[in-house]
């Protein structure tokens, strides 16, 4: 049962009952934990206004007679998260180009517009009152994206040219599309490489060209992929194979103990004020350049072989902007 039908189902509880209900009996009726059911009653009462109120002697739950018979509710209301994403797919819908789906994505925004309208937000009369940047976004061709899309739906192998950055070299590469994943404003294949036998990660901007063939994608099981591709730090995360342990100042804890690196990420407060994370990786590369971010506001505690590629990475630096310097 979702939040939604629990919270609905709470309130036909509450208006057909005419005495208080204990939290055991709601629990067993909505299926659902004591956390939960307390999250449900302070929303139903505090965020969508219902009379409900808990007896002093009992605790259970009731609605105030008097005022129920007034109170309904709202036949849609959206939470915050789904505010977001749906201010989200507006954006992502306004920079669409015109195409074949012109109409239909038109229509489709009007929708997304109508559903704010209705939380008292005229978003269509003020868009330039939310702004999402994209700064650091590669933009796709859309004709990549639709022979991209195709073949991951309809199972089949691609024949890509594939620009790596690290050795600034084109392949060809025979792959089984497996998932798109949009991370950071970017988009990436995961999929199958029967020439390197092993799950990739592919930047889509980074194909040069794509060529679909007649022979059906290898499948990966969904447990797979998320082993290899998301139990580390990072898009091209592999296996998670390392733990790291950052250490932040007392000043940048502030920002990184709100910031999520990865799902199983574990933080602790420090006595002096500083804060203490430890992130599942495997390749560094990516985890390198977060670290770097903090500058000297943050050291990492283990392991020793992070410390020193950190170490090598900024000697590399140095001694390029000393070249730089004699240069000149």
């Amino acid at each position: 049962m979702s939040r939604r039908e629990r919270l609905y189902h709470l309130h036909d509880i509450l208006r057909a009952r005419r005495t208080p209900i204990s939290r055991q009996v709601l629990m067993e009726e909505l299926g659902c934990s004591q956390a939960t059911l307390y999250r449900l009653v302070a929303e139903l009462r505090d965020r969508l206004g219902a009379p409900l109120e808990q007896d002093e002697q009992t605790r259970g739950f009731y609605y105030d007679r008097s005022l129920a018979g007034h109170f309904e509710l709202p036949g849609l209301w959206i939470s915050p998260e789904e505010l977001q994403a749906l201010l989200l797919a507006r954006q992502v819908l306004g920079d669409v180009q015109p195409g074949l789906l012109e109409d239909e994505l038109q229509g489709v925004q009007n929708r997304i517009n109508q559903l704010l309208d209705r939380q008292g937000l005229d978003f269509s009369a003020q868009p330039e009152r939310i702004r999402i940047r994209k700064d650091a976004g590669r933009p796709v061709p859309s004709a990549l994206f639709e022979k991209m899309l195709g073949a991951l739906f309809q199972r089949t192998r691609l024949i890509i040219e594939y620009h790596g950055r690290r050795r600034d070299e084109t392949r060809r590469r025979t792959i089984s599309p497996q998932r798109l994943t949009s991370y950071r404003d970017r988009w990436y294949l995961d999929a199958w490489c029967h020439d390197a036998q092993g799950l990739r990660s592919f930047a889509l901007e980074r194909i040069r060209d794509i060529e679909k063939l007649d022979a059906a994608s290898r499948e990966i099981d969904e447990a797979t992929l998320r082993q290899h591709l998301d139990a580390a730090f990072g898009i091209f995360s592999g296996p998670a194979e390392h733990l790291a342990c950052l250490r932040f100042s007392a000043e940048a804890a502030r920002w990184a103990a709100e910031e999520v690196w990865h799902p199983d990420q574990q933080g602790r407060w420090l006595e002096d004020g500083r804060y203490e994370l430890t992130v599942p990786y495997g390749n560094d590369r990516e985890l390198l350049m977060e670290i770097r971010r903090y500058g000297p506001d943050v050291e990492i505690v283990e392991p020793p072989a992070l410390r020193e590629r950190l170490l090598d990475s900024l000697r590399e630096t140095l001694a390029q902007s000393a070249r730089v310097d004699a240069a000149g």
